[in-house]
Order: structure tokens, then C-alpha cells, then sequence
């Protein structure tokens, strides 16, 4: 999935829970503020390592026991694990979903391309119109969610 994307589907997890945006925007960034730069940077060879690891959890289960900030970042984190192995099953490589269990196992062919030509990759795969069908729904979401602010009366002097 897009990085938009992700942040897109923390906004709205925000919308109708109880948790905080902004800590739900943070857990859903991580992943990819990790590993992008990593991989960019020859670090590791993956655009998916560290940060899209369930092992990362290890870390995240101390952090969401701390409140719900942690609670939020948690779930941010999970909403982009779970949308980006989606995104792969949808996109038929199954097989690739195996970065969850990075450094443990690693795709046998992986898709080693940078964030920038992966948008001309992804363009036009069952993904990506599955993405345009989460956007749409996004939308109706922030749309149907819009609460009319209450007039107040005005102040006569």
C-alpha cells in the first residue's frame, strides 16, 4: 500500500474509536520511516525489515501496556503490517507476506525496489484498485462523520 494510504486508514481508526489520531498516525508512519531509508541507504536489502517485522512487537507490547498512547501507536503499527501483506496476497505474490518474519525468513524473490518507482509498479495492479476502493471509502467515512457544530446564540448588547 501507499504511505497516504496507511496514514489515511489511522485517521479514520481515529475517527470512530476512542483513540488518539496522532498516536495512531505515528504507529502507522513507522514502518515505513524505518525501512524506506534503510533500504534506500543499502543497510538492509529490503524495503520491508525491521520496522514491518512482527518481531518488532517485542517492542510494541511494552509501549501499549504503558496507555493508551502506546495502545494507539500499537494498532497504527498493525493496521500497516495487515494492509501491506494484504496488498501483497491481493497483488498475487503470497509468497512475499513472509517480511512479517524478517530477519527470520525472507521473500525468495523479493521485490527490491525503491518507494519511488514502486508507485509505477504498483499503478494498475488489483492493489491499487483496491486502494482507489479504500479511498473512496475514507472519504465516505470523514464525509458521513461530518458533526454540524451547534450555532450559538449570539451576544446582544
Amino acid at each position: 500500500m501507499l504511505f497516504l494510504t496507511h496514514l489515511a486508514a489511522a485517521a479514520v481508526v481515529g475517527r470512530v474509536s476512542r483513540l488518539s489520531t496522532l498516536w495512531l498516525l505515528v504507529g502507522a508512519a513507522l514502518p515505513d520511516l524505518l525501512d524506506k531509508p534503510l533500504g534506500a541507504l543499502g543497510v538492509v536489502e529490503l524495503y520491508h525489515s525491521i520496522g514491518h517485522s512482527v518481531f518488532l512487537a517485542l517492542l510494541f507490547l511494552p509501549i501499549a501496556l504503558y496507555g493508551r498512547a502506546g495502545v494507539a501507536a500499537a494498532v497504527g503499527w498493525v493496521s500497516h503490517l495487515g494492509l501491506d501483506a494484504l496488498h501483497v496476497v491481493i497483488n498475487g505474490r503470497p509468497g512475499h507476506a513472509v517480511f512479517l518474519l524478517w530477519p527470520f525468513v525472507e521473500p525468495a524473490d523479493p521485490l527490491a525496489i525503491p518507494p519511488g518507482a514502486f508507485f509505477w509498479y504498483y499503478f494498475g495492479t488489483p492493489s491499487f484498485y483496491l486502494e482507489i476502493v479504500l479511498w473512496l471509502a475514507l472519504f465516505a467515512v470523514f464525509r458521513s462523520g461530518r458533526r454540524s457544530e451547534p450555532s450559538l446564540p449570539r451576544r446582544v448588547e
